[in-house]
């Protein structure tokens, strides 16, 4: 009979030093962005997060992960500090299939799987998709998009640093697929922005 592995506590690095209050600011902000796509959030108290993971990433795990949301973590994080921490302190069940994902976390977008091999909802529950956190290197100085849409008073723009060829219209096909899609919240350092699906994403490139 196999056992599951047994975590060393002492190698679990803290989390929340206060969690009812600092998750609950967080979860504003998290909220904030997804009602406000394109503004970004700054998260001055999130934690410390172990290898691998910005403050921000870390932040929104504890916040939104939990013991009934599958989780697909990027291979990178698997096996290692970020994973035994997660287990420990949101206690989420880990899924090497996108699509029974409830939230997926990306530190990677090259290696991870397309948009479109996560859980898009289905017409009876179009909010049980999945909602990536994508971790990057910073939230701008990267090519500019324009965004339209619910929440945006004529447009807003995006200039996100390293996205690989293509994504953006990853992003577009997943938008057309309204109002089914995944929903994406981007992390770099100890700040986040948001997408809804019902973003309409334009590449302008400059």
């Amino acid at each position: 009979m196999s056992l599951a592995p047994v975590l060393d506590l002492a190698e679990i690095a803290p989390a929340f030093a206060d969690p009812t209050r600092e998750s609950q600011a967080i979860f504003r902000r998290v909220m904030d962005a997804m009602a406000r796509p394109g503004t970004i959030q700054d998260l001055p108290f999130a934690p410390d997060a172990p290898e691998g993971l910005d403050r921000a990433a870390g932040a929104v795990a504890l916040t939104l992960f939990d013991f009934e949301t599958p989780v697909w973590l990027a291979p990178a994080l698997t096996d290692g500090p970020a994973e035994r921490w997660l287990r420990f302190h949101a206690g989420c069940p880990l899924t090497a299939e996108p699509m029974h994902a409830a939230f997926a976390l990306v530190t990677d977008l090259a290696a991870a799987p397309p948009l479109s091999a996560f859980n898009p909802g289905d017409a009876k529950y179009p909010d049980r998709s999945t909602t990536l956190v994508i971790q990057l290197p910073a939230l701008t100085g990267g090519a500019r998009v324009t965004l339209r849409g619910p929440g945006i008073k004529d447009e807003a723009s995006l200039t996100l640093a390293g996205l690989p060829e293509g994504f953006w219209t990853q992003v577009q096909a997943n938008h057309e697929t309204f109002q089914f899609g995944v929903d994406l919240i981007f992390v770099a350092g100890d700040r986040l922005t948001a997408l809804p699906r019902s973003t309409r994403v334009t590449i302008t490139g400059d």
